[in-house]
């Protein structure tokens, strides 16, 4: 009876696996695109909510600069290269040293969180960041909604990555897709919404849908597996067998004795997760490698590629700078059904390459034009996407199954890591600049 029964929902999931592999790769798209949605639009919502609080104070603000302040102001409006009192990596700081510590220590605890129970966790603290800098009255109130974007983006990053071992593979570029489409979205809709006129609190105000969408695509559009641990933590409630979870992973919905015999989950220890992370640094270590290259441009030397003689200002350079590199990360996490590249560390050295191109340009400018820098920019984002989908692909299909839930989850450190280097490494790179 037991066998007939299992049977009947492999074959039910044979017959279906078509439409529910487009729920699911969809679901999956939607998911990464609202992940990702408050952590993009934070950076440039709080900028404006902060603007505005600034006006109202600057006479006590200026007079509360110590002195190295004061040199770096003076500094900065004598630079050749147009700088920013202070460097954009402070910002980038606030946004990823959250998103750093969840990353760090929660995955060594989450298998005791349901899946339902994180994704409302992820939607309360999205919606939280939305209410909180729209309604901000201070500083430190924008502060506390960039973190609580921060640590949504985070904790809905290793959750949703863990989440795709219960799931087709091609699942996963669903995900890197949805991630890469939130940078594009996220910018152009609320630079359109605040350019027709909507301030930046109503702006924030009808981002709540973005929320609300995620609880829809996780609850209503995803067709989870039989047995899946939605309201009991994954250790208790795992009775799909490794075999048969594999066969999910691969497509492979056929009879029990077609794609291999059942075996029992077995839960993972400390000692086993520390081994784990071990074996992972193959993966992590090109992966922050790429990240860190691509946030010491972006958050260290884009800012300061500057063409006085061009007809695009130096904001609306940047601004440009910014769009092309999310577009290129896009196109990069959307190519995971055409293209794998196994070779990690040739897209880390390319980066690394893209930085010190850069660099050198910065200093000694050799590029004449900003129609140079466009396509290096470009190209930036395709390897940082590249990097990132195919990590995780490589991740999903080289590890063991019982292992793979906590890999998935545990890998994800590795962008952070690089993301918070590169901004630690912006700042005295923007001063030596700036004070030239």
């Amino acid at each position: 009876m037991e066998r007939s029964v299992n049977s009947d929902v492999i074959q039910e999931i044979h017959t279906t696996s078509p439409c529910r592999q487009w729920r699911n790769w969809v679901g999956f798209w939607l998911l990464g695109l609202c992940n990702n949605f408050a952590y993009v639009v934070m950076l440039s919502a709080a900028q404006d909510i902060l603007q505005k609080q600034q006006s109202h104070n600057a006479t006590v603000c200026n007079s509360s600069l110590s002195t190295l302040e004061r040199e770096d102001v003076k500094a900065a409006n004598s630079s050749r290269y147009d700088c920013n009192p202070v460097s954009t990596a402070a910002v980038l700081l606030a946004d990823i040293l959250p998103t750093l510590l969840i990353k760090l220590s929660v995955p060594l605890l989450i298998h005791k969180v349901p899946y339902g129970v994180r994704v409302l966790l992820c939607v309360v603290m999205a919606a939280g960041s939305f209410l909180i800098v729209s309604f901000s009255s201070g500083v430190w109130m924008s502060l506390v909604g960039v973190i609580f974007a921060s640590a949504s983006s985070g904790f809905g990053e290793l959750s949703f990555l863990s989440l795709t071992v219960f799931y087709s593979r091609d699942v996963l570029g669903g995900w890197g897709s949805g991630t890469g489409g939130a940078g594009v979205a996220g910018a152009l809709l609320y630079a359109g919404l605040t350019q027709v006129g909507l301030s930046p609190q109503r702006t924030l105000l009808i981002m709540l849908t973005v929320p609300c969408a995620m609880l829809i695509s996780y609850f209503f559009l995803l067709v989870p597996p039989p047995s899946f641990p939605q309201w009991k933590h994954g250790e208790m409630d795992v009775t799909v067998g490794s075999d048969e979870r594999q066969r999910l992973m691969d497509g492979c919905y056929q009879e029990q004795e077609a794609c291999g015999q059942e075996s029992r989950y077995v839960p993972l220890t400390l000692a086993d997760k520390f081994h784990i992370i071990k074996d992972l640094m193959p993966f992590i270590c090109p992966l922050g490698l790429v990240y860190y290259a691509e946030y010491f441009i972006n958050q260290g030397l884009m800012e300061l590629l500057y063409f006085p003689e061009f007809f695009l200002s130096h904001a609306e350079q940047y601004r440009w700078y910014q769009t092309l590199y999310q577009v290129g990360v896009f196109v990069s996490r959307s190519s995971l059904c055409c293209v794998k590249i196994r070779k990690l560390w040739g897209l880390a050295g390319l980066q690394v390459v893209n930085a010190l191109l850069l660099l050198l340009a910065v200093r000694y400018h050799f590029l004449p034009s900003a129609w140079l820098v466009f396509p290096i920019i470009f190209y930036e984002g395709l390897l940082g996407g590249t990097a990132y989908v195919n990590t995780f692909y490589f991740i999903s299909k080289e590890t063991e199954d019982r292992q793979r839930e906590f890999a998935m989850a545990a890998a994800s450190v590795g962008d952070s890591v690089g993301i918070a280097l590169a901004g630690v490494t912006a700042f005295p790179v923007h001063r030596y600049f700036c004070s030239l």
